[in-house]
């Protein structure tokens, strides 16, 4: 199967676009050419892309999907569907938001029955390591399992909600990374001072406060700060890569930026919620906007944006993790709501839109963060991330010059509700290519098609595991 993605731009570095064609050949990127240059052949399908531009299909590295288990919120269908709509071609699912969670070898391979024939893009998954799993005595062999297996990252948590995700101690994290060191495998980690959330949060409970500055009040940027450090402590003391998961706060930006100086392999990433929002909309939204960590102030946000420019986040996630809507957003007390966003739809307009836009990034950077770098942190770079030859042809297709108005009720997840309702972003997707497959497609007149569910694959992790 060969196409000629024609009339078309690409980013040539910085915020240079240039015309180009594309040779797609068996859904891998054959050659790139300037106009008119591209070989044909006789079974060559033409694709005209009226002028759009090109983008190399967006990663998210951090999604829950919730399924199986938690199908009232999402599903990997209506997921990956929303993520077909937003130009994502890959995305990465959380081990914790799934019953079971993804925690054992058995759990990964129910985990695939249930979610393969849903999936409308690729699809990578990570491995975890709970609270409950390190009270077994096998927990380090399922974590050997896991990662042979080929998933894309390990996650742990400081500070958990979830009843059959637990949260681990400082020292049951610092005994994961001795593992994750040994197999060449990078830990992400929820960041939040458990027993100062929890002492804030009862305080505030016991006064009888339920609103939403009083969530904010229980989980202030010294939580993240403090969970952060002892991070950089472990991370210096093990020598594993540490991933610091939403990173919401600039003070806890420092200390990762520290640490990289120090030469210590640490990340971080952020989300578009962190970058728009404050305690001043979270007092408007209330549970809409309800996230952990939580959002902070106007500084922290000026901080991030910062951080995505220079380098010192290594790209951005969304998070995405809605409720049922409007139920479990708006039960009347703060700390009822369930606390989660969707966000895998609107993280590429909303960057182009508030970053390129705006002039907060480049439109190198935005590819950066959105693609090249998460396929690094991976392991998938040898063939996604880039528009290149040799590379999957993933492509967001987006009208630069489109401007639009976000509506929830027009989005594409199981719960229809997002923070960003009413705003006007300039840039929409037009078309999203996954290995030469358009699985989604929007018409002039604003008619959408999508490709069949089950074209998405399951994509592993390239690690070899030291012995």
């Amino acid at each position: 199967m060969r196409q000629r993605l024609t009339n078309l731009r690409i980013p040539t570095g910085g915020n240079g676009r240039a015309f180009r064609e594309i040779l797609v050949v068996e859904g891998t990127i054959a050659d790139i050419t300037p106009c008119g240059e591209s070989a044909e052949g006789p079974d060559t399908e033409i694709v005209d892309l009226g002028g759009a531009l090109v983008l190399p299909g967006v990663i998210d590295g951090h999604v829950h999907f919730d399924d199986p288990g938690f199908t009232h919120r999402e599903t990997f269908e209506t997921g990956t569907r929303a993520a077909a709509a937003g130009g994502v071609t890959c995305i990465v699912d959380m081990p914790c938001t799934s019953l079971p969670p993804v925690i054992s070898r058995s759990a990964l391979r129910r985990k695939l029955e249930v979610v393969r024939p849903k999936a409308h893009v690729d699809f990578m998954l990570w491995g975890g390591v709970s609270g409950n799993a390190v009270e077994k005595a096998g927990w380090r062999g399922e974590l050997v399992a896991l990662v042979a297996a080929g998933v894309a990252s390990i996650k742990i948590y400081m500070l958990s909600g979830m009843d059959t995700f637990r949260d681990l101690s400082s020292r049951a994290v610092e005994e994961v990374l001795v593992e994750t060191k040994k197999l060449g495998i990078p830990t992400g980690v929820h960041a939040e001072d458990k027993a100062l959330v929890l002492s804030l949060e009862g305080r505030l409970k016991e006064e009888g406060k339920k609103g939403p500055l009083d969530y904010a009040a229980s989980r202030p940027a010294s939580c993240e700060v403090s969970a952060v450090e002892t991070l950089r402590d472990l991370c210096r003391k093990t020598g594993a890569p540490v991933h610091v998961v939403h990173v919401g706060s600039g003070s806890a930006l420092d200390v990762i930026r520290e640490a990289r100086r120090e030469g210590l392999p640490m990340t971080g990433e952020t989300c578009p919620h962190y970058l728009e929002f404050t305690t001043q909309d979270l007092e408007e939204q209330g549970g809409k906007l309800k996230t952990a960590p939580v959002v902070k102030e106007a500084s922290d946000r000026k901080s991030l944006w910062e951080g995505l420019k220079e380098g010192s986040l290594e790209f951005v996630a969304t998070d995405h993790a809605p409720g049922v809507w409007p139920e479990e957003k708006a039960t009347g007390s703060i700390w009822t709501d369930y606390g989660g966003v969707p966000g895998v739809e609107l993280s590429l307009p909303y960057l182009y839109s508030e970053g390129v836009l705006k002039g907060r990034l480049d439109l190198q950077r935005l590819t950066e963060i959105t693609a090249e770098a998460p396929a690094r942190f991976f392991g998938i770079s040898s063939r996604k991330g880039r528009i290149a030859p040799g590379f999957d042809a993933d492509f967001a297709v987006l009208d630069e010059k489109a401007t639009w108005t976000v509506r929830g009720e027009n989005l594409h997840n199981l719960n229809r509700y997002t923070p960003l309702e009413g705003r006007n972003l300039t840039g929409r997707i037009a078309r999203t290519v996954l290995r030469g497959k358009t699985v989604y497609a929007r018409d002039l007149d604003g008619t959408e098609t999508f490709g069949n569910a089950g074209v998405g694959q399951w994509i592993r992790r390239e690690t070899e595991i030291s012995e």
